[in-house]
């Protein structure tokens, strides 16, 4: 590890994006098994289950409302989503950190599904609560990495790495260009 000392932090959109993959994963391996049954409920559902409830219309609303009820694992794996949204909404660190003790998750982050927010074994909240106590994101760091690649997509390609280094350091280095002796 090139900085072992780092503390691993979890933003929302990635810890989201995994939970959502955990969700798909519990779904397609739930379709297998009752397609192996000869069942078909979960067929063309996948964004069912991904989408906000109420963005969709009417008629998928009721149909979700129906599938939601009934005893999937998917429905469980949706739940815990759902359940993990209000994470974000915790004013302190205490209150993060028993949103885990209490067992709001159980032991759903175990399985291998929610592997993907558990960067230690032993403490599966351990990068997520960090949040709130370093109170750092990744979103600068992004934001870094969106104007790198604008400079990359404008260029349609540099002839060497050292032109493409320079153009993001005069653009994204935060230079003072101005002359010596001139105010700023």
């Amino acid at each position: 590890m090139a900085a072992p000392q780092a503390l691993i932090v979890h933003d929302k959109c990635p810890c989201a994006k995994e939970l959502n993959k955990a969700v798909d994963l519990v779904r397609q391996r739930e379709h297998r098994e009752l397609q192996a049954q000869g069942e078909e409920t979960l067929t063309k559902t996948r964004y069912l289950w991904l989408q906000s409830p109420w963005n969709g219309t009417d008629c998928q609303r009721e149909h979700f409302q129906t599938l939601k009820v009934d005893a999937l694992k998917v429905g469980r794996a949706w739940a815990i989503k759902e359940t993990f949204a209000d994470f974000w909404d915790y004013p302190y660190t205490e209150s993060a950190h028993q949103f885990f003790d209490r067992g709001f998750l159980g032991d759903s982050l175990a399985t291998p599904a929610y592997h993907g927010l558990r960067e230690d074994p032993q403490t599966p909240s351990a990068g997520v609560t960090r949040l709130y106590e370093t109170s750092h994101t990744c979103a600068a760091a992004e934001g870094m990495n969106a104007q790198i690649q604008l400079l990359k997509t404008n260029a349609r390609g540099y002839r060497n790495f050292t032109q493409y280094r320079i153009a993001i350091l005069f653009h994204c280095g935060k230079l003072d260009l101005y002359p010596a002796g001139r105010p700023s």
